[in-house]
């Protein structure tokens, strides 16, 4: 699929307006719901749940082959309850990622949780996709704060304000 990266709304004829920043699997088509925004929506939230379905399966082949090793049911417990926390916490962080932006340091410092726990935010991606574009209200926040401080901006007065005459 091809991103849309010019913007949905023209800006005036010579200004350069803010425009809006693409989404992954969406582009631009979140600003104005176009080019086939509802099928990506769906084919995201069914990509994400077949990925995390997928992923279950693996993890219990993993879990079989611990059983197989006979590693005892200390390491068993432990290994499934690391999978467990660390989906949640992943769900929750992918969750609030989607609201606000996160910070640099701690994406950084909690990539190793995130990828044990993978599924969780495979499944936070699938149950906002079922209401909207994973971001797409953060980036809809931010692009309408951009568009109305550049009208602002770009807004001028006419005349010359010294010369305004006095009302009497």
């Amino acid at each position: 699929m091809s991103d849309e990266t010019g913007p949905q709304e023209t800006p005036a004829a010579g200004s350069t307006g803010p425009r809006p920043e693409p989404l992954r699997f969406f582009g631009t088509t979140w600003v104005t719901h176009d080019k086939g925004y509802t099928p990506r929506r769906i084919a995201a939230a069914l990509g994400s749940l077949v990925a995390a379905v997928a992923s279950c399966l693996v993890l219990r082949f993993a879990y079989e082959g611990l059983q197989i090793a006979d590693t005892g049911s200390l390491v068993t417990v432990l290994v499934v309850a690391m999978f467990a926390i660390c989906s949640a916490l992943a769900f929750r962080h992918t969750w609030d990622g989607f609201s606000e932006r996160p910070d640099p340091d701690r994406q950084a410092s909690l990539r190793g949780l995130l990828a044990i726990g993978f599924v969780g935010s495979l499944l936070a991606y699938f149950f906002r996709s079922l209401t909207e574009a994973p971001g797409e209200k953060l980036h809809r926040e931010e692009y309408e704060a951009a568009l109305e401080q550049h009208k602002k901006r770009s807004t001028r007065r006419t005349g010359n304000p010294s010369k305004k005459r006095r009302r009497g």
